[in-house]
């Protein structure tokens, strides 16, 4: 596959696609773009979202067609290109009609097959850059199918948007990185464009610095990110959009980009780089054992409940038999296996005995 850029790679800074999550006034989108124009900071491209899916109807789902002409006001006005999301052949021949310069495909449209190609029928015969946002689900085969869907149409500038997977259970994000999966993309796509949505990611503003600054370490082109002219009182997503103020002054002046090193650049930029993949793996590992063990604590309460005992050996042997069974395909020795499974296991009794005995951290698990 021949892909190209979607838009042109600047020299010593990311890219930066901002604006509001949602056009909701032509004041409100007029006011984010002059702001935004007023300060000493690149924008590559300004977004707003026309149509909004929703989770849940009631919600508030977009302006429609209407923000489509404040969008292209944005662009005659202050020279910024500009971009929205489309999920159907309505939305893509609107936003070409007024000129949109890049399009985006949502997570809720590259969870379905269907829908990817809807859009990627639409889009034959036309020459516009597509970003294409990873699925809901942690699913790489779903996420490499739309790029091929859309690479298939004859569009060849494509970029990534990774925002994030939707996780069952309590997590510090509102979609959970799980930087190992645009990790392996990547291996497929070495050199298409990727930026990160953090804010879809963290859901708020206080992690939006580190989830970028992270994206950076680890190689993406830029990022994307939701900035209001009053965010506080936005109509979507309020909690995770920025001023354009708070967006230079709080993230983009304190974003780094890392240098590969001296001497032979290649090496030092493949060993960086599969240092990065280590870190950002690790730490999703540590996330997934303070999981297991709230999991553990909470049994651990069961058992106390009713004066179980906390070991359960014939449990303990069905652990042991499967990881076997699911570390021999992937390489990894029993051994090794072994000693991670009885650490594991040794931290979960742990946290069961203090339950069990009424230690003040343990009764907090309640």
């Amino acid at each position: 596959m021949d892909i190209k850029l979607p838009i042109e790679r600047p020299k010593n800074r990311p890219i930066v696609i901002t604006g509001p999550c949602s056009a909701e006034t032509e004041e409100q989108v007029m006011k984010t773009a002059q702001m935004l124009a007023d300060l000493d900071m690149p924008v590559d491209m300004f977004r707003a979202g026309i149509w909004k899916p929703r989770t849940r109807p009631g919600s508030f789902e977009g302006i429609g067609f209407e923000g489509l002409k404040w969008l292209k006001k944005v662009k005659d006005n202050f020279g910024f290109k500009i971009t929205t999301e489309v999920a159907n052949t309505q939305h893509v021949f609107e936003a070409l009609k007024v000129g949109v310069d890049a399009l985006w495909i949502g997570a809720r449209t590259t969870v379905n097959p269907f829908s990817v190609q809807e859009v990627a029928d639409a889009l034959k015969g036309v020459d516009i850059p597509v970003f294409i946002k990873n699925p809901i689900n942690p699913d790489l085969q779903l996420w490499k199918g739309a790029v091929e869907r859309i690479y298939n149409a004859g569009i060849n500038r494509i970029g990534l948007i990774h925002r994030g997977f939707s996780k069952f259970g309590n997590t510090i994000y509102r979609n959970v990185p799980e930087w190992q999966i645009p990790i392996e993309l990547k291996r497929t796509f070495p050199d298409i464009m990727m930026l990160v949505d953090a804010s879809h990611i963290c859901g708020n503003r206080e992690n939006l610095l580190e989830i970028s600054q992270t994206a950076l370490d680890l190689n993406y082109d830029g990022v994307m990110l939701e900035s209001h002219c009053d965010p506080a009182n936005a109509w979507s997503d309020a909690k995770q959009q920025v001023s354009p103020f708070q967006l230079k002054e709080e993230i983009i002046d304190r974003l780094q980009i890392r240098k590969t090193g001296a001497g032979d650049v290649e090496f030092h930029h493949n060993i960086e780089d599969l240092r990065l993949r280590i870190d950002a793996i690790d730490k999703e590992i540590i996330q997934m054992l303070g999981n297991r063990m709230k999991v553990a604590e909470k049994i651990g309460q069961y058992k106390k409940q009713n004066n179980i005992a906390v070991l359960q050996a014939d449990r303990w042997n069905e652990i042991i038999e499967k990881a076997m069974k699911q570390a021999n395909p992937l390489n990894l020795s029993e051994e090794f296996i072994s000693r991670v499974l009885k650490a594991i296991h040794q931290e979960s009794i742990n946290h069961q005995e203090r339950i069990m005995q009424g230690d003040k951290k343990g009764e907090q698990v309640k």
